[in-house]
C-alpha cells in the first residue's frame, strides 16, 4: 500500500534527525518547524534535552505576525543568530526535519549564518 505524504514526511524527518544523530559531536540542533501560517525555529541541546533560544514568525517584536513568507523567514533567522550568542552558542546543527532546504527554511539558515551562526 502506498505510503501517505504524512509518512513519507515522517521518513524523511526520522532520516535526517538520525543522521544528526551520528555526527553530532556536543554542537546544539537548530530544529526549524514551517507551518502553513507560521514558522518556528529552536535550538536544542540534545545531550541536557534543553531549548537554549527560540524565536518564531508569531512573536510581535518581530514584526512578521500573519505573514509566511521569505522574508519573515529572515528575519526569524536572524533573530534566532542574535538569541543564540547571547546563549553563547556560536555553531550548531541545521536540523530541517521533513522539510526540503529551499524557499522558507533556506531563507532561515541564510539569515542564521548571515548573523553569525555557524551552520
Amino acid at each position: 500500500m502506498a505510503n501517505t505524504k504524512r509518512q513519507l514526511f515522517i521518513k524523511r524527518r526520522m532520516r535526517v534527525r538520525n543522521k544528526l544523530r551520528k555526527v553530532n559531536a556536543g554542537r546544539p540542533r537548530l530544529s526549524v518547524h514551517r507551518s502553513n501560517k507560521n514558522i518556528s525555529v529552536q535550538l536544542i541541546d540534545d545531550v541536557n534535552g534543553v531549548t537554549l533560544a527560540s524565536a518564531s514568525s508569531l512573536e510581535k517584536d518581530l514584526g512578521v505576525v500573519g505573514q509566511n513568507n521569505v522574508e519573515a523567514a529572515a528575519k526569524v533567522g536572524a533573530a534566532i543568530a542574535e538569541r543564540a550568542k547571547k546563549a553563547g552558542v556560536s555553531e550548531a546543527y541545521f536540523d530541517r526535519g521533513g522539510f526540503l532546504f529551499h524557499g522558507k527554511v533556506k531563507a532561515l539558515a541564510e539569515a542564521a549564518r548571515e548573523g553569525g551562526l555557524k551552520i
